[in-house]
C-alpha cells in the first residue's frame, strides 16, 4: 500500500473513468480523508493478520492517485515483478523502482526478474496491472475487458511471458461507454467468482461466464447498480492464525457492502473465511477506485 502524501481529482484520468466524481473539497481537505481513510485499511488489514507493507508517496512530484499502486505494479509467486504502462502521464510518475525493493525486502519476496512493459507508452498501448488484469491463478487465465487503458497486444505478452490464457472481451457501463478497468466489473477469490455480469457484451457473456464456471467457483453475478457501487472491487487475502491456521480475508468497502442485498452477501460470506469492510467514501468519490485498487498483492516466491 502506498500511503498518499496528496489525494484529490484527477481531471486527466476522468475523460476514461467515469466512477470519479468531483465534490467541493479542497485539495488539503480531500488529501487529509484520503490519508485517513487509508489508515483505515491498513490498520483493519492488519487486525485480520494480513502483514502489510505501507510505502510513503512523495510530495514532489504530485501524484493523486498515488494511493492506487496496482495499476503500476504486480508481484508474482515465480519470483517476476512487472511494471506496467499507464495511461496518464501523471500516474507515470507512482511508479519507483525503490518502493519495490523495499515492498520485497520486508515481505520476503525473492525477486528474480523484472518484466518492464513500460516501452508501450510511446506507442499509445497501456496494460494498467491488476486494475486492466483480474487473474485466475488456479487456472492460469486473465480477465481483461477492452478499453482505452487495456492493450490487446500488451495483454498478449503479459500472458506469453507469464503463462496464462487471455480471456478479452467488451464490457460497458449502462450509458454504453467502456468500463475502464477490468477489476470494477470482477473479482476472483478462493471459492467464488463475483462478476457484473450484465455490462458484460452479450456476445462474450457465454464465453465468460463458461470459462469462470470451469474453474468449479461459485459465480455470483451482480447488477449494474451495485457494479457502480464497487461491489465487484474487491479482493480476498491469505492470513494465518497460530489457532486457525491459513485462512481467507475478503476486503470489500463499506460502499460496497450497502449495495449487495442480504442474499448476495450471504453468498459471498459463505464462500470466504472472513468478510472485512472499510470505509473509503473520499478515495471511491474523487479516485474513482474502491479497496482493491488501493492493494498491490505480493505472492510469496517458492
Amino acid at each position: 500500500m502506498v500511503r498518499p502524501a496528496a489525494f484529490e481529482y484527477n481531471a486527466e484520468t476522468a475523460s476514461s473513468n467515469r466512477m470519479q466524481r468531483r465534490s467541493g473539497l479542497s485539495a488539503r481537505e480531500a488529501g487529509e480523508r484520503a490519508r485517513a481513510e487509508f489508515e483505515r485499511v491498513a490498520n483493519a488489514l492488519r487486525g485480520e493478520g494480513v502483514r502489510v507493507y505501507v510505502a510513503e508517496d512523495t510530495a514532489e512530484p504530485p501524484k493523486p492517485d498515488a494511493v492506487f499502486p496496482n495499476n503500476w505494479v504486480s508481484f508474482h509467486a515465480d519470483g517476476t515483478v512487472v511494471l506496467y504502462p499507464m495511461q496518464a502521464e501523471s500516474r507515470r510518475r507512482e511508479r519507483r523502482r525503490e518502493i519495490v525493493e523495499q515492498a520485497a525486502e520486508a515481505l520476503g519476496f525473492r525477486a528474480r526478474r523484472v518484466l518492464d512493459l513500460t516501452r508501450h507508452e510511446a506507442a499509445g498501448r497501456y496494460l494498467e496491472g491488476t486494475g486492466s488484469l483480474v487473474l485466475d491463478h488456479v487456472a492460469r487465465v486473465a480477465y481483461a475487458c477492452r478499453s482505452p487503458r487495456t492493450d490487446p497486444i500488451v495483454l498478449e505478452e503479459w500472458c506469453r511471458e507469464l503463462g496464462y490464457e487471455p480471456m478479452l472481451f467488451a464490457a460497458c457501463d449502462r450509458t454504453g461507454v467502456p468500463l475502464y478497468h477490468t477489476n470494477v466489473l470482477m473479482c476472483i477469490g478462493s471459492r467464488a467468482a463475483v462478476i457484473g455480469a450484465e455490462a458484460v457484451a452479450r456476445e462474450d457473456r457465454g464465453r465468460v461466464l463458461g470459462r469462470l464456471e470451469a474453474s468449479g467457483r461459485e459465480i455470483i453475478e451482480i447488477g449494474h447498480a451495485p457494479l457502480e457501487r464497487f461491489a465487484a472491487n474487491a479482493l480476498e487475502l491469505g492470513t494465518w492464525d497460530e489457532a486457525l491456521g491459513d485462512s481467507t480475508v475478503f476486503v470489500m468497502s463499506a460502499t460496497a457492502r450497502s449495495a449487495l442485498d442480504a442474499r448476495t452477501f450471504a453468498r459471498i460470506a459463505g464462500c470466504t473465511d472472513t468478510v472485512l469492510t472499510v470505509e473509503v467514501p473520499t478515495i471511491e468519490q474523487l479516485g474513482g477506485g474502491g479497496v482493491r485498487c488501493m492493494l498491490a498483492e505480493v505472492f510469496c516466491a517458492s
